[in-house]
């Protein structure tokens, strides 16, 4: 555990002890600790402005990224995987088994044939691109399904039909109540995942105004190897600790909730 924790939180020091230095103070001290003029106020204000703000603009696309399609990969995902759960159709089990091929897929396989549908539909270098590939998730409809086979009695869902409860009414008053720990599960993988995905936007957009946070700054770093380029790794740090705040504090947030709703019902 030890070794998993510093694993996790050197890198996260460094980070931190160096968003704080100059651009000298970078290639002159000491990696692992503060030196020199603390200068993290005057690095985050010019990260927010290099480039006329363009920084301000990235963090927005992450946000409209995550919040629509870790959202809706969150619904779909609750929606599909309590359908395939609680109710019997024919083929049910050819689409288990399909769901089980393509979690087995690495996303860099589908990358190509996703840019050739995309483009063929004309959305290339649209939101669009980055948004629809990111509301599907099958790790997440596989988890809701196995959680929903086990958590929700199908001798509660039929009373509620006996008491004239439609089956829409069932899943938003009783099923999803019973899928919250699924649910949020499922939420902070689907967050992580959209808010940290760097190759599908860097093959889907060429406009820098699309750009989510993870393909700016990779822009930004690769400024220094580029002829004429402005090496900004003062800048580049301090993004990069800007773009880990805001998805840690949503992880920490979201797993309160997720504890909670594992722990309900074990204590009478």
């Amino acid at each position: 555990m030890t070794l998993m924790l510093l694993y996790c939180l050197v890198p996260l020091w460094w980070l931190v002890v160096n968003s704080t230095k100059t651009m000298d103070s970078l290639y002159n001290s000491f990696a692992f600790w503060f030196s020199g003029e603390f200068s993290l106020f005057q690095n985050i204000v010019d990260t927010f402005t290099y480039q006329d703000g363009i920084f301000l603009r990235w963090l927005g696309n992450t946000l409209v990224y995550v919040v629509i399609g870790a959202g809706g990969a969150t619904l779909l995902a609750t929606l599909a995987g309590y359908g395939l759960a609680k109710y019997n159709f024919p083929g049910r089990k050819w689409v288990f088994a399909i769901i089980l091929g393509a979690m087995a897929i690495p996303a860099s396989a589908l990358a190509v044939p996703q840019f050739l549908l995309f483009s063929g539909l004309g959305l290339t270098n649209t939101p669009l691109s980055v948004i629809i590939p990111s509301m599907v998730s099958a790790f997440g409809l596989y988890l809701v399904w196995v959680y929903a086979v086990e958590a929700i009695p199908d001798e509660l869902l039929e009373a509620a039909r006996l008491d004239g409860a439609g089956e829409i009414r069932i899943f938003f008053v009783i099923a999803l109540r019973q899928l919250a720990p699924a649910l949020i599960t499922v939420l902070m993988f689907t967050v992580v995942a959209t808010w940290n995905n760097y190759f599908l936007p860097l093959i889907m957009l060429s406009d820098p105004q699309w750009y989510p946070l993870p393909v700016g700054l990779a822009q930004w770093s690769a400024q220094s190897s580029a002829i004429g380029g402005q090496a900004i790794p003062n800048l580049v740090i301090t993004g990069s600790l800007l773009t880990v705040i805001p998805i840690s504090a949503a992880f920490l947030y979201l797993q309160r909730y997720w504890q909670s709703g594992l722990t309900a019902g074990s204590v009478k």
